[in-house]
């Protein structure tokens, strides 16, 4: 039984008493709204998760760290590292995005590692599996695609990105747009590639009910994948875009008749003056189903502080009704990400998410920005630093700054704003 039929018949699950406990909300409402699609639990029958995690209405914004090696840079302990420090700085999922040769390894050693839940794309892994025996992309059957599917939900994956709307009439919608940047989705234009060369309906849409078998018997979170996302400002909202979410809306519906829980995945470049009405319409379009937003980027000069671009984004669409962001590093664009990329994309985008909670009356969220501004209130500087969000950073700074004493820093010294309203009114409470 998946999380969502539970749900259907009344029945509350240990996932949803512990997601309710994280949350700070009753029980009985994590339920309704997983029957009604608007909440998902992310967790594979057959994975662990120390970290779980609903996302969705009501919910805390939840945020995802990608990961994974690529064919020109592959070494698995670099990716297990990655993996920690996401975890360590606050990534409440991981998806491993790994490709080239030894993206089985990576795949394997992130399930048995992460204490979150752990997303992938299986079309990557097809491609690979075609590639040992010098087969093509365009040489891709649905037996291929189903075969890896499966092996995933066996070893524990508790959510995939399957781009079941990459469809011939998406497609001829997007070359009749005359896009800038035409498909920037990896799993999409792999897709695209198979269906222009064998003329044919994509194998993923047209056997959609068999993947949602699988998705069912291991109860494994779909994420029904944007592959016509825009990759350039210019080509927001465009029909393309559009038309894919509007088939994404009727085959979340269709995942629900099977018990399957849903999420769509939503666009990269947009600019801010779209970021609504683009939240607006998945949630028309789509039931409500939690949306994944990767940022979005809102501007495309700034390759190197993407991070900071799609945190912009991030928090406009997360306080709009966005329920999940996928992080994006200073690397975006560039290259592989390092290590400091990944923990800077992860605090970026973490301080997003908790910007959107705060404005949206997220309890937990407002709390935290309480007790901070109650410590800043009695210049405790220890207190600031364990409530901050990259505490090393915090400290190192304090530590580097010249004081007169130890209640003021570098910045007013003895002029110091508190200190002197404290003095005066003689409060230090």
């Amino acid at each position: 039984m998946t999380q969502k039929e539970a749900a259907e018949k009344g029945i509350i699950t240990e996932e949803m008493k512990k997601v309710a406990e994280a949350e700070g909300i009753s029980v009985e409402f994590i339920k309704e709204y997983i029957q009604k699609g608007e909440i998902v639990i992310p967790k594979n029958k057959k994975h662990n998760i120390k970290k779980l995690c609903g996302i969705g209405k009501g919910l805390s914004t939840k945020v995802n760290a990608n990961i994974g090696s690529s064919p020109v840079h592959m070494n698995l302990k670099e990716e297990i590292e990655k993996l920690k420090v996401a975890e360590k700085y606050g990534a409440d999922t991981v998806m491993d995005l790994s490709i080239g040769s030894i993206l089985n390894e990576v795949r394997r050693e992130v399930l048995k590692l992460a204490e979150v839940p752990v997303g992938t794309v299986p079309i990557y892994q097809v491609g690979y599996e075609l590639s040992k025996k010098k087969r093509q992309i365009s040489d891709m059957t649905i037996n291929d695609i189903l075969d890896v599917i499966r092996t995933q939900a066996e070893e524990g994956v508790d959510f995939m990105t399957v781009h079941c709307g990459v469809t011939q009439y998406t497609l001829e919608r997007m070359e009749k747009e005359k896009r800038i940047l035409n498909v920037v989705s990896r799993g999409g234009s792999m897709l695209v590639v198979w269906m222009k060369k064998n003329q044919k309906e994509n194998p993923m849409y047209e056997y959609y009910d068999k993947i949602l078998e699988i998705a069912k018997e291991y109860d494994i979170t779909l994420s029904l994948g944007d592959g016509f996302r825009p990759g350039a400002l210019v080509d927001a909202s465009d029909r393309a875009q559009i038309q894919e979410l509007i088939l994404l809306g009727e085959l979340a519906q269709k995942a629900y008749e099977f018990g399957v829980q849903v999420m769509i995945e939503g666009p990269g470049h947009i600019p801010l003056n779209e970021i609504e009405m683009n939240i607006k319409l998945e949630k028309s379009l789509c039931h409500n189903a939690p949306f994944y937003v990767l940022g979005p980027v809102v501007t495309d000069i700034a390759p190197g502080y993407d991070h900071i671009t799609s945190a912009i984004g991030g928090a406009l669409a997360a306080y709009f009704g966005a329920d999940f962001l996928c992080y994006v590093t200073p690397s975006e664009h560039l290259k592989l990400p390092s290590l400091e990329d990944v923990k800077e994309g992860v605090i970026a985008t973490k301080i997003a998410a908790h910007s959107a909670d705060v404005a949206k009356g997220i309890k937990k969220a407002l709390k935290q920005d309480l007790a901070m501004g109650l410590a800043r209130r009695k210049l405790d500087w220890e207190k600031q630093i364990k409530l901050s969000i990259d505490p090393e950073k915090s400290r190192k700074y304090r530590e580097k700054s010249e004081t007169f004493n130890d209640i003021v820093c570098s910045m007013c010294g003895e002029y110091c704003a508190i200190k002197q309203i404290r003095d005066v009114l003689n409060d230090i409470s």
